[in-house]
């Protein structure tokens, strides 16, 4: 396994594998040990053909901790401006002799293309509509980390279905952990075929979807992916699918609320509810780091 492109190469037991790095690097950094040597001498090539501040930011600190040498490359700074193609692109890196390319791309699949082409360590941060395992893999060691199991919780996922790379990762991969998974949002944002992603139950009524739930992961309206309209108005999303104080009571008392982020304020979250007693999306981002600099470990391992 020289790549991690899609949760679906991942084994449960790779999965708990990546998940006790992560703990003890957490342990570790938290115990005042903020440099390690695993990856010196290696060299990380981040292309970036969308924006990114969560995943980028993660990934390139978590290189650096590592001891790696990490360089960023934005599409607005690169030959692509200028007409280069992926496959050209992707020669060029693998000229550079890099030890791992970590890649986010508007096309789905792309990471798939890369990974084929080169000698590098290829990390999919997110590909089109597809998938983003790294966000699935933190996403889980959160929950673990809170709830102490994921399997036989009831965790629901709200929004944009039919946008998220995010859902369909988180998908697979709290299945493969035991959880029961239902997803919620607008009929015209549920894709065809929803069935096939995995998920136990699917509906349109968001009280449905969060009542008696253990976890309920919000996702964020993607406007720039909507090439025609899915709602009225974005003030209807809110009354109809966001989460409010009134909702929140729905919730079981110990449930969690979460969200990948960027969060649209007011919209899919309670601007106040955000970063509330019962959230973890700051929890999410400190352990992007952790499960990132997990998962260099573990594919060098590999």
């Amino acid at each position: 396994m020289k790549d991690l492109l899609s949760v679906n190469q991942l084994s449960v037991s790779d999965i708990y594998q990546i998940y006790e790095y992560a703990k003890d690097y957490k342990d570790r950094y938290k115990r005042g040990e903020t440099k390690f040597s695993d990856l010196r001498g290696c060299s990380v090539l981040l292309p970036f053909f969308e924006s990114s501040t969560r995943t980028r930011t993660s990934f390139e600190l978590a290189g650096k901790i590592l001891s790696a040498d990490t360089i960023n490359i934005s599409a607005s700074q690169s030959s692509v401006k200028k007409g280069e193609n992926l496959y050209d692109t992707i020669k060029t890196l693998e000229a550079m002799n890099s030890d791992f390319i970590v890649i986010r791309h508007y096309m789905s699949g792309a990471p798939h293309i890369v990974a084929k082409e080169v000698k590098s360590r290829v990390i999919n941060a997110g590909d089109g509509t597809n998938e983003h395992p790294s966000q699935a893999l933190l996403d889980g060691f959160t929950i673990l980390e809170k709830k102490g199991k994921i399997e036989g919780l009831k965790i629901s996922i709200v929004g944009d279905i039919l946008h998220s790379r995010v859902a369909r990762s988180e998908i697979k991969l709290l299945k493969k952990l035991g959880a029961e998974v239902t997803l919620c949002g607008p009929i015209t944002m549920i894709p065809r075929h929803v069935e096939a992603l995995g998920a136990d139950y699917i509906t349109t009524d968001i009280e449905d979807a969060l009542s008696d739930r253990d976890v309920v992961i919000f996702l964020r309206i993607q406007l720039e992916r909507q090439s025609k309209v899915f709602f009225t108005t974005l003030n209807e999303y809110s009354v109809k699918f966001g989460l409010n104080q009134e909702r929140l009571e729905l919730l079981r008392d110990d449930a969690i609320i979460m969200h990948p982020g960027p969060v649209n304020r007011g919209i899919e979250i309670q601007s106040e509810l955000v970063y509330g007693n019962r959230s973890l999306i700051l929890e999410q981002v400190e352990n992007g780091l952790f499960v990132r600099m997990a998962i260099y470990k573990f594919l060098l391992n590999k």
